[in-house]
């Protein structure tokens, strides 16, 4: 399934931008904004696909941007940017970084792209470190939503571009508190979450 998806995305990777960079530009920019402004941070962008998070990212971080495709990964190096990052290619399901490695981990259409976005998640949550946030931008399922035509869809749009059925409360580590959550996109099926790593007891 993931060489499958990987296939796609090359191919998908020339046109990506004009199908979907005007329409989210707005929710893009809106969630990182929760980004500090004033104290320098390591971030991690896990699933930076071709860099159109790239122009709304305070210039005092230093990013680490990855991606699983190497065809969207080299659009994303392309871009001109002054921003201090470092590129990898790498897979968002099993990153190749220590515990607590990161203050904040951006993931903006990801969770719903990968094959198993609870373990996109709890990865995410692993390098981070406490008191770190995850911005997550992504299209979920309310809870209890039936939705028939997306599950119905799904089986085959996540092997070509996105899943259409992931409820995000069902892929929520224990470790990870949601500080906020707002409709960003087409009536709040995508959403805009700024989550916080807590300390487990």
């Amino acid at each position: 399934m993931k060489s499958m998806l990987r296939s796609s995305y090359s191919l998908i990777a020339p046109i990506y931008d004009i199908a979907i960079e005007k329409a989210m530009r707005q929710a893009r920019e809106h969630s990182l904004r929760a980004l500090p402004t004033n104290v320098p941070s390591d971030v991690l962008i896990s699933g930076v696909g071709t860099g159109l998070d790239l122009p709304f990212l305070p210039a005092l971080h230093r990013y680490t941007a990855l991606d699983f495709n190497a065809a969207m990964l080299a659009r994303a190096i392309s871009r001109k940017t002054s921003l201090d990052i470092n590129w990898l290619l790498g897979d968002s399901m099993n990153l190749p970084f220590p515990d607590e490695r990161f203050d904040h981990v951006v993931l903006h259409l990801i969770a719903a792209v990968v094959p198993h976005p609870k373990l996109c998640m709890s990865e995410a949550a692993r390098v981070l470190k406490p008191g770190g946030t995850i911005l997550l931008f992504d299209k979920f399922l309310r809870q209890g939503r039936k939705a028939p035509l997306r599950r119905l869809l799904t089986p085959i749009s996540r092997n070509i571009a996105t899943r259409m059925d992931v409820v995000f409360e069902e892929i929520l580590p224990p470790d990870l508190e949601i500080e906020r959550d707002q409709p960003a996109l087409l009536g709040g099926w995508f959403r805009s979450i700024v989550l916080r790593k807590v300390t487990m007891a």
